[in-house]
């Protein structure tokens, strides 16, 4: 069974540098990855490593914004698997700030293999840098060899099936991969895209957390969109999946009420880890947007 990564990176080359070196050391063997930037910064030096040498490692330009990036990778990759069994081939999409155990793509790869109605497969967080402060590569490591505890997260726990996946360690069959596409009307940071992806997946199989899939999500926040934008998308994305039926009422209003509080709580005691006061703005921008029935994701693209 064929094994693929592709990682849509903007704004750190240094640090999509380290999650090539992250897959590098993969007990499994990757066919190929596919980096995936919006222009030549974002993937400057990718072409001096050794696995870009060895002929392994593709890297392409795209529009920007996360769902466009992920989708030009999995064009790209439709031209490599024409002709393969879709049921005998998957891809893993990690953010550029992932950082993996050895065995990940191993767990998966035997998962897959172990239940052909499992189509799609979300990894264990061990650390994660978007819900605090952002993790240190060389702490990232310690998690991952265990000398620090992990922290508590919803992606932790025994093994079970999951109604939907966390986009930066997630994994879908070649059934999936093969024709579906990311919704372009998410545009920058894609806010939810994962689970509006992973829904429509569900509808072909079963989506599964494996705990033996390990990685810490780093949280890097350089290269991310403006607070502003993020805020708007905060609001604008939600409602824009529950319209369109991917993410259910009630879990979208816990989303959307647990966002404003946590920016508004963050920007009243000046946490100064993330633009709270950005994100806050742009939460009021799209519900004035919304009573004036103009609330809708792409209007970040004209924001600041």
């Amino acid at each position: 069974m064929n094994a693929y990564v592709v990682i849509a990176t903007k704004g750190r080359a240094s640090i999509a540098k380290g999650v090539l070196s992250s897959l590098h050391g993969q007990t499994c063997p990757i066919e190929h990855i596919i980096f995936v930037g919006s222009e030549p910064a974002d993937v400057a030096g990718l072409d001096t490593h050794p696995r870009y040498q060895a002929g392994t490692v593709s890297v392409v330009l795209s529009e920007a914004g996360l769902t466009k990036q992920r989708n030009a990778g999995l064009d790209l990759l439709s031209s490599m698997t024409r002709g393969q069994d879709p049921s005998n081939w998957f891809v893993v999409f990690f953010d550029d700030d992932f950082r993996l155990a050895p065995d990940w793509i191993a767990h998966c790869k035997d998962a897959l293999l172990g239940d052909p109605q499992l189509v799609g497969v979300g990894g264990t967080v061990l650390a994660d840098g978007i819900t605090g402060d952002p993790i240190p590569e060389s702490q990232a490591l310690d998690f991952i060899e265990s000398r620090l505890p992990p922290m508590v997260h919803t992606w932790s726990g025994p093994r079970r099936d999951v109604p939907d996946l966390y986009g930066c360690n997630m994994a879908y069959r070649g059934t999936v991969a093969g024709t579906d596409r990311f919704d372009p009307d998410l545009p920058y940071y894609g806010w939810l895209e994962d689970v509006d992806y992973s829904v429509k997946a569900s509808q072909k199989g079963a989506l599964r957390h494996i705990p033996e899939c390990k990685g810490v999500h780093m949280g890097t926040s350089s290269g991310r969109t403006s607070g502003v934008r993020f805020g708007y998308s905060q609001i604008a994305n939600p409602l824009y999946l529950i319209k369109k039926r991917t993410l259910p009422v009630r879990k979208g209003s816990r989303t959307l009420l647990r966002n404003m509080l946590s920016n508004g709580k963050n920007a009243l005691f000046r946490n100064q880890s993330r633009d709270y006061t950005g994100r806050l703005k742009g939460n009021f921008m799209a519900i004035k947007d919304l009573f004036l029935g103009q609330c809708h994701p792409t209007n970040v693209i004209g924001l600041k």
